[in-house]
């Protein structure tokens, strides 16, 4: 497995081998041993699936005060997967990265708790796997405006569509900052 460090410490690119022949392709999604080798040790207590048209965008989402860590795969299609620093006191606050996931590339992208997530849908449909270190919680849901000038992702789609919520959603100066993880934490 190929594993690069992005411009974000924890945030990591990860690229399973994929064993490839007539009948189609395999690969491992997750090997706890393997990945703990990597520097990812988490304990993942839920997986979950969405899915969603070309030009979907989910996020930039983020939980507190239970972090969630996510381990993001793509199943089928292809999507522009994003996570941001949003923790406060942290020497790279409001930078993210950006990665190209696919069902081809079999790329997946480790983001670890206290950062924001977010993908749009760059082919006709796309199948996102995810695992995550703790529940859902909709009490601790907090949703970051996808188009936030502060922060500054370069989205691939210009006109994304989008739930009410993340419509909605507010700029992080908006959001009190006891709301925000940090980098203590």
């Amino acid at each position: 497995m190929r594993v690069t460090e992005t411009a974000l410490p924890g945030v990591l690119l990860l690229e399973p081998r994929v064993f490839r022949d007539p009948r189609g392709a395999f690969l491992e999604v997750w090997q706890q041993e393997r990945y703990a080798g990597l520097g990812i040790a988490p304990t993942f207590v839920q997986d979950n699936v969405s899915r969603s048209a070309a030009g979907v965008l989910r996020g930039l989402h983020v939980q507190y005060p239970q972090s969630q860590g996510k381990l993001v795969s793509v199943l089928r299609g292809e999507v522009f997967d994003v996570a941001v620093d949003i923790r406060r006191g942290s020497p790279t606050y409001l930078r993210w990265v950006g990665c190209r996931l696919s069902c081809e590339n079999a790329h997946q992208l480790y983001v670890p708790a206290g950062f924001a997530h977010g993908f749009v849908v760059t082919s006709d449909e796309a199948v996102v796997f995810y695992k995550c270190t703790v529940p859902y919680r909709a009490e601790f849901d907090l949703s970051i405006a996808w188009n936030d000038p502060e922060i500054g992702v370069e989205w691939p789609v210009a006109a994304p569509t989008l739930s009410d919520k993340d419509a909605r959603a507010q700029p992080l100066s908006a959001i009190a900052p006891d709301r925000l993880p940090s980098y203590a934490d």
